[in-house]
């Protein structure tokens, strides 16, 4: 099953504890809170449950839900 922006946007939320709601597409999640030892889970998480290849590198230069999208492969 593929990701989708939205269920990019609810595990990061959970991994973060806040509502998806609270979590803009736009923005640097690093000001959200999110930090190394999350990215690595959430890399973990989609390769495990979606089959995703994406390096943690790549995550982590640009930590914004929509620049993560196209890496992970998310439509709309």
């Amino acid at each position: 099953m593929a990701l989708t922006l939205e269920q990019i946007r609810r595990d990061v939320a959970d991994s973060l504890g806040e509502d998806p709601t609270d979590i803009p597409l736009d923005e640097n999640l690093v000001d959200y809170g999110l930090d190394s030892v999350r990215i690595m889970a959430l890399v973990e998480r989609w390769r495990r449950e979606h089959g995703v290849e994406v390096g943690f590198v790549d995550l982590a230069e640009r930590p914004a839900i929509d620049a993560w999208a196209p890496l992970l492969g998310a439509g709309s």
